[in-house]
């Protein structure tokens, strides 16, 4: 794929030189629209999350070339086992094949276009269309059609355009699978980059090695654009407001209506809820980090027992001896010190390790989003910890999440604002004179209330809007 560089930069550097407005020597235009203009010195334009003509561009050059993560391992352990999912608005089907491999094939027919399954998961042999029953097996390939005599002699059941249609590229990175519609491009650990290590530790807090997605899954859908999720996930200033509602709760409830903590999940939910309310000083303890590629997370998170401290009780304690026998005291303690929370791999999933969960965003359009959330079992780990993950994901982003439904309310009013408002431009300054390069790596690094994160976005988005013109 042909990119767009800086003369003596490498592809993180230019990314990131993009994000902080040090590349304008020319217009650029793609379809007609100025992505230059969008981007902007200040902010991206209202436009980038209104105009259905952006958010169709945003699909095919940036959910139809990057890496987008479409399941784990797990979810589809067994031969003919799938699982329904998306790729920007495309559906597809992660397919594992008979010799155990893996396969995404797009979900409709080669015949008429029609919805192949409608199941979100399952077991099949092969894959039948609801409409004139042509018949795929798991790799794609048309099998059998009714009544194949009366097709003219042209017509070729082992014709590959009879055959379902199938990503290009696919990986998987220690069972997270991502999958890319374009033929080119970097591969996977290096788009991944440093993100790699939050996946690490995800499934290094399994004593015994496995992690397996189980207990279902939470989905929210919002209306509003898939990028006012990305903005708000490593965003230091907005919940002492937005969540003050559970903030309250959170701290009536440690102190009890009669001097006794009330039966709100102690510990880590409590916890959360209640150091939303952080003072501006304490927020400003969180370190922020803006990756290539769009990627950002938080750390500094956990040091200071401020936000969310660990518990210290009998089955935390069995844990930790469960992971020191695997690994030693050393190395446990190096993986359950990794102080990072809201690991965003742009564009499409959040790792949250410390508490074995991740979250999947799904554009479904210009101004609606899908949410996903999943928890982890780890395998060799008191069952306690995984009901603790799943209490946890409940209050942090079910349907009726105390924190997640103030978030979805203020996407929503953005979104109106943006769409019925004058504003032109949004403004994504506050920080950046105190944004610090990495060795340069095109990562950056900031130690104050930083929107750092979101012009890592940015200047992902700008790159992949603009590249090869």
């Amino acid at each position: 794929m042909p990119v767009l560089t800086t003369p003596g930069k490498s592809l993180v550097e230019t990314i990131f030189d993009l994000g902080h407005s040090k590349f304008h020597t020319r217009r650029i235009m793609v379809d007609n629209i100025d992505i230059e203009a969008i981007a902007g010195k200040q902010g991206m334009l209202a436009r980038a999350y209104t105009d259905p003509e952006v958010f169709k561009l945003e699909m095919e050059r940036i959910f139809q070339r990057v890496w987008i993560f479409v399941g784990h391992e797990s979810q589809v352990p067994k031969p003919g086992n799938f699982r329904r999912t998306s790729i920007g608005t495309n559906e597809v089907l992660l397919v594992r094949q008979k010799d155990y491999s893996l396969k995404i094939l797009f979900n409709n027919c080669a015949h008429r276009g029609t919805r192949l399954c409608a199941a979100a998961e399952g077991n099949r042999t092969s894959f039948i269309c609801p409409y004139h029953a042509w018949t795929f097996d798991l790799d794609g390939t048309l099998k059998g059609v009714p009544d194949v005599e009366s097709y003219p002699t042209s017509f070729d059941i082992n014709d590959p355009s009879l055959h379902l249609k199938s990503a290009p590229r696919l990986q998987d990175y220690r069972g997270f699978i991502f999958a890319s519609l374009s033929e080119q491009g970097p591969n996977l650990i290096d788009y991944l980059g440093k993100m790699t290590d939050a996946i690490d530790n995800l499934v290094d807090r399994a004593p015994d090695g496995i992690i397996s997605v189980d207990g279902g899954h939470f989905r929210v859908r919002y209306s509003g654009n898939w990028k006012l999720h990305h903005e708000n996930a490593n965003d230091t200033v907005h919940p002492g407001f937005v969540h003050e509602s559970s903030v309250t709760a959170a701290r009536q409830s440690q102190k009890g209506k009669r001097g006794k903590a009330e039966p709100i999940d102690d510990g880590q939910t409590r916890g959360m809820m209640a150091s939303n309310g952080l003072s501006p000083k304490d927020w400003n303890t969180i370190e922020l980090n803006g990756m290539s590629n769009g990627h950002s997370f938080m750390s500094g998170f956990y040091k200071s027992g401020l936000l969310a401290p660990q518990r210290d009780d009998d089955v935390t304690r069995t844990y930790r001896t469960a992971l020191e026998k695997a690994h030693g005291k050393k190395r446990t303690d190096a993986i359950l010190g990794m102080d990072r929370f809201n690991n965003l791999i742009w564009p499409n999933l959040n790792v949250n390790s410390q508490f074995h969960q991740i979250r999947v965003v799904h554009p479904i359009s210009v101004n609606e989003t899908v949410i996903e959330g999943y928890c982890f079992r780890l395998k060799g780990a008191p069952e306690e910890i995984f009901y603790r993950s799943i209490r946890f994901l409940g209050t942090l982003v079910s349907p009726a999440s105390m924190i997640f439904s103030d978030d979805l309310e203020i996407f929503e009013r953005i979104q109106h604002g943006l769409e019925n408002g004058k504003l032109e431009r949004l403004d994504h300054r506050r920080g950046m004179a105190t944004d610090k390069p990495l060795n340069g790596t095109g990562n950056f690094h900031s130690t104050t209330s930083s929107e750092l994160p979101l012009r890592s976005q940015r200047a992902a988005w700008k790159y992949w809007m603009s590249a090869g013109q």
